[in-house]
């Protein structure tokens, strides 16, 4: 999962109702009673997610444990409230928030606080500083929407996994119980004033709830899956699924007895199907996400409906049980030993990381029985009065905690003009720097130091297809016009360009669209996992608007290592290049034929590694984040071959002002020269503005 799919069990299945003992009849049980397949079916759903994050590779859908447990929590809460509900009249918002306090908050603690104690050993001040902001967010509940955010954000890509990113689902099923209760007391009321049932009533309220949100998912999944995978409005509809199933009366169960057993297999299946079949380009959630849900659904209403079936049997063996009963812990644990065992030794195969994953079940077994179990049990929480505090002390203790290491982390001071001196220092023998007091930017900001046509959103983010204003640079008023276009790649070299144009008196226009290549070929977008039509759309008009401009020269460029659809297929390897080489040529074709000269910017050297990252924690031996050339440019040069087919483009290779004597530095000059794993800092650039000044073509 890019960013990444993980899982939380939202309640234990004995907060239904007080334990009674499993029944060994066949026909229909009472609906309160404690449910062992459920239970067992949480470790079906954990264990899926566990694998999928252990690299293991027929669970490539193992992320589809996340909607496993949004349907049993749906079903177990709303069952719950309906139950208070029918029984008292009325439900106490107070008793239900504290019961999930209780149950949810405590264990959070040590988790986060050990990921910030582990971080601040493990990872290095820009890392760390990142993770601290996710504690934060993961302590109030509100990650999935920090990440969310970054899902869609071009400048995002490549940035380490957070080993908190899992508290995403967290937030969402608390976000959902935030406002479903409410909306269960306001339908209580409105059935007591009306004297009517309130199940009817309430499954059309939730009805209409999972029906928007299934819709929304459908199409927020075809517009921006990135986005759509970490938010509560597609999420809802799961929650909800269970929550419908939690109010199918009694009886109705007990007229699908004689189809429970078929019933509880085919939900098994269709679950096991989405685990095995499923994998990270799947369109996720949406359609697709109905065949994990719908095999949920089938499960639990196979068990409501009769007590013993062989699935269930199954899904009730002891050891099944007690995985399901620690999954919530476990969960909890997992992800936090994998990123960060990850960021200290490297990649790792996946039989290692599922020894990871296995050892993580020790602290998450010992938490689950000294914190979990205890506090849920604690008669001294029994009382809202009490447990509430709980809950706002845990959390005050998580975002303090963030907080405090956010505000404790080390900074590296900002060099001056002077002593920033960049590619310069290339010409005084002094690339290969190994030590510095002072960088510009600093590693905290060097993700953001990507120059002014960016911030002024002249680089088209991925939703979008026009560029906002006319981002005309240089000397507005200039003579003789000049074009900077394609995507990220290409709009990096505005911050040199921009200082030629004003040098030189051009009028200089921005055209630019993340992750667009200007090449006339269809593309995969990683983001939306789908045909890249957004970008057909922008080049259209951006190659329309430049006909219409009259240029003198267009200065252009794209990444070397966009994933090419031919005929509904992804292409990959040599076949997408030569596909992309191609479709730049009729790109060029069609540039020249506008009369104006054109200069190729080949793709820069990319690093292995997060280089702001890397040189926070380096500054004595900044030889550490350095890397081999051969490496950085382990790609087929399609932007220079593409040069090189059409008379008159100018190829422009920045590699020797990147790389000497087979080596990349990550710092020159005392300047961080990537901003990420695949863009170059705006400092950097701005440095460079004599050398490409001199490469680029004459014009009048």
């Amino acid at each position: 999962m890019d960013v990444q799919q993980t899982s939380t069990s939202a309640d234990r299945s004995a907060a239904v109702a007080p334990r009674t003992e499993p029944s060994t009849r066949t026909d229909s049980p009472p609906p309160h009673r404690f449910r062992p397949d459920v239970e067992g079916l949480r470790a079906v759903a954990v264990l899926a997610v566990l694998g999928y994050h252990a690299g293991i590779a027929w669970l490539g859908g193992g992320y589809v444990g996340v909607d496993v447990f949004f349907v049993i929590s749906g079903f177990l809460i709303t069952g719950m409230l309906v139950r208070e509900a029918e029984r008292r009249g009325t439900v106490s918002a107070a008793a239900f928030y504290a019961r999930r306090a209780k149950r949810l908050l405590p264990l959070t603690v040590p988790v986060l606080v050990a990921v910030v104690v582990a971080s601040w050993w493990v990872l290095s001040p820009v890392g760390g500083k990142s993770v601290f902001a996710d504690v934060i967010a993961a302590g109030l509940y509100v990650i999935n929407w920090r990440l969310a955010g970054q899902s869609v954000d071009y400048s995002a890509l490549g940035a380490d996994a957070s080993p908190v990113q899992h508290f995403w689902s967290l937030a969402v099923e608390e976000q959902f119980y935030l406002v479903w209760p409410i909306v269960v007391i306001a339908v209580v009321l409105w059935c007591r004033y009306r004297h009517v049932a309130l199940r009817p009533r309430l499954a059309v309220a939730l009805g209409v709830l999972a029906a928007a949100s299934f819709g929304y998912a459908v199409v927020e999944v075809a517009d921006a899956a990135g986005a759509a995978y970490f938010s509560t409005l597609t999420r809802g509809w799961e929650l909800a699924a269970g929550g419908l199933l939690a109010l199918v009366p009694a009886a109705a169960f007990g007229r699908l007895r004689r189809f429970a057993t078929p019933a509880a297999a085919l939900g098994l299946v269709a679950i096991a199907i989405s685990i095995v079949g499923y994998r990270d380009d799947t369109p996720f959630p949406g359609a697709t996400a109905l065949l994990p849900v719908l095999g949920t659904v089938a499960v639990i209403a196979a068990g409501t409906a009769v007590v013993d079936t062989a699935p269930g049997r199954l899904l009730s063996l002891p050891p099944v049980r007690y995985v399901g009963r620690i999954s919530y812990s476990w969960y909890l644990w997992h992800w936090p030993a994998i990123a960060l065992v990850t960021a200290w030794l490297g990649d790792l195969p996946a039989s290692q990381l599922a020894i990871v994953v296995l050892l993580s079940g020790i602290p998450a077994a010992i938490s689950h029985h000294l914190v979990e179990d205890r506090l849920r049990h604690a008669r001294a929480l029994a009382r809202p009065r009490r447990a509430l505090p709980l809950g706002l002390a845990c959390t005050a203790v998580s975002v303090l905690v963030g907080v405090g290491a956010l505000v404790a982390v080390p900074t590296v001071p900002q060099a001056s003009p002077r002593q920033a001196i960049g590619a310069k220092a290339l010409k005084d023998g002094d690339g290969m720097q190994r030590t510095a007091r002072a960088l510009a930017p600093v590693p905290a900001k060097a993700v953001q130091d990507d120059g002014q046509a960016q911030d002024d959103h002249c680089l088209v983010r991925q939703k979008e297809t026009r560029t906002p204003g006319d981002c005309v640079y240089g000397d507005p008023n200039g003579d003789t016009t000049v074009v900077l276009y394609g995507d990220s790649h290409a709009l990096q070299y505005f911050a040199a360009m921009d200082t030629i144009a004003k040098d030189r008196g051009w009028r200089l226009v921005a055209l630019g669209k993340a992750a667009c290549t200007p090449a006339q070929v269809r593309t995969y977008n990683y983001q939306f996992k789908r045909e890249y039509s957004e970008c057909d759309d922008f080049r259209d008009a951006a190659l329309k608007r430049i006909a219409d401009e009259h240029p003198a020269l267009v200065v252009t460029g794209n990444l070397a290592t966009e994933s090419v659809i031919e005929g509904g297929d992804r292409l990959t390897g040599d076949a997408s290049a030569d596909a992309l080489r191609d479709g730049y040529v009729k790109t060029l074709d069609r540039l020249r034929g506008t009369g104006a000269k054109i200069a190729v910017m080949q793709d820069n050297p990319r690093p292995p590694t997060d280089i702001p990252s890397c040189v926070s924690k380096s500054m004595r031996d900044l030889t550490d984040c350095a890397f081999p050339e051969s490496k950085a440019l382990d790609f087929q040069p399609v932007n220079g071959e593409a040069a090189d087919e059409v008379p008159g483009v100018r190829s422009i290779d920045v590699a020797p002002m990147l790389c000497r004597d087979g080596t990349c530095p990550a710092v020159i000059g005392n300047v961080i020269v990537y901003r990420n794993d695949a863009h170059l800092t705006a400092t950097y650039v701005r440095s460079l503005t004599g050398w490409l000044a001199h490469q680029l073509p004459a014009v009048a």
